[in-house]
């Protein structure tokens, strides 16, 4: 952790003025401490003197709705989109911690990055954009870009096809504009009070192209899963640790004969999940590249899901070269041959680093089979 230069605290604009001047990620306030910049990854303390909890709470003051207020004295946290007026956005999430307010706040650029930008395999993600219908899950932890990712695919589809997008989000993070397709986009709290309502008419919108921010509980999962059973196709997003993982992270949602029939809906209306996670590149004009693991729903891929193998899915994936996938390290390999990132910083997220070494050096293992 190091420090940066003093910090104006005044109001709360200035220190999102400064998060941009400094091309920080990330902004966080708590009491005790001061302004926390996320730079690169990295945390970054400024000079300012420390902000005690009133100092915070007078800084929310002017910006904080007053729905969210009651959801912060109700549940303890709440969330908001908010844009100070020149042009740009922030996430801004706002929640209690030893009966202080702590401040979260992600910088959302204004320009929706294409996939070479996002140093995506451009190849595989317009495959995906190009589905008909179907469920594409964007899946990793907190922070690896899935909203970005899934931005970019809609932009990709907004400029190239004719058709109605619909996005349910809380909040809005990318602010989509009309280009071949014509978009909606509804955010929970401001245009709608609830995912559960927001997807229950959802449908009546006959949207072609939906997303939904994320797969959070069981109305949500299901509110998705029945838009992909129809003939949209549905983009959301999932924390989980890998693709195949991302399949019971969905079934978790439901319980019982429900979950069996959300098991069916996956098999039949999955297209892909792209799991996701950044790490640290190797060009210093690069902060961060991301490693993926694609998952389509082939044939294998689908039975394995319908009879509930999912242990299975790994294989499936790391054999499926052909049908367009990759697991995890097979693309840390491709990174690291490509000198995207350097071999450490493959080994430190690496699955299995033996796996990884040999991967890197073109040997490919299965289940003890070297070929």
């Amino acid at each position: 952790m190091t420090e940066a230069s003093r910090t104006p605290t005044g109001n709360f604009d200035a220190l999102l003025d400064l998060a941009r001047q400094r091309g920080a990620s990330d902004l966080y306030l708590k009491a005790g401490r001061p302004p926390i910049l996320r730079l690169d990854g990295e945390i970054v303390y400024t000079e300012s003197a420390a902000l005690d909890a009133a100092h915070i709470d007078h800084l929310l003051e002017p910006i904080l709705a007053e729905r969210t207020r009651a959801r912060l004295d109700a549940r303890g946290d709440g969330e908001f989109a908010y844009a100070p007026g020149n042009g740009e956005r922030f996430r801004v999430s706002v929640y209690r911690q030893r009966g202080q307010t702590s401040v979260a706040v992600r910088r959302v650029k204004r320009h929706i990055p294409t996939f070479d930008d996002l140093h995506l395999p451009r190849d595989t993600m317009e495959r995906i954009c190009q589905a008909p219908h179907g469920l594409v899950i964007v899946a990793g932890v907190t922070g690896t870009g899935k909203s970005t990712t899934i931005a970019a695919c809609l932009d990709t589809i907004n400029a190239t096809r004719q058709c109605h997008i619909v996005t349910v989000e809380d909040p809005i993070e990318y602010l989509l504009d009309d280009k071949e397709a014509f978009v909606d986009q509804r955010e929970i709290g401001a245009d709608v009070p609830s995912y559960a309502v927001a997807l229950e008419s959802l449908l009546r919108e006959d949207p072609d192209v939906v997303f939904v921010g994320e797969m959070r509980s069981r109305d949500s999962a299901e509110g998705v899963l029945r838009a992909a059973e129809t003939t949209r196709l549905v983009f959301t997003t999932t924390h989980a640790n890998s693709a195949p993982g991302t399949i019971p992270r969905v079934l978790d949602l439901f319980e019982g004969h429900e979950r069996r029939l959300a098991l069916d809906t996956l098999a039949v209306s999955l297209v892909a999940v792209v799991y996701q996670r950044l790490v640290p590149a190797a060009d210093p004009n690069v902060a961060r590249v991301p490693a993926t693991e694609i998952l389509f729903a082939t044939p294998a891929i689908r039975s394995a899901i319908r009879s509930g193998e999912i242990d299975r899915l790994s294989d499936v994936i790391a054999a499926g070269a052909d049908e367009g996938m990759h697991d995890l390290t097979q693309d840390l390999a491709r990174l690291v041959r490509e000198e995207w990132i350097q071999p450490r910083a493959a080994y430190q997220v690496a699955p299995n680093p033996d796996a990884l070494k040999m991967a890197i050096r073109g040997i490919h293992v299965n289940k003890g089979t070297v070929r």
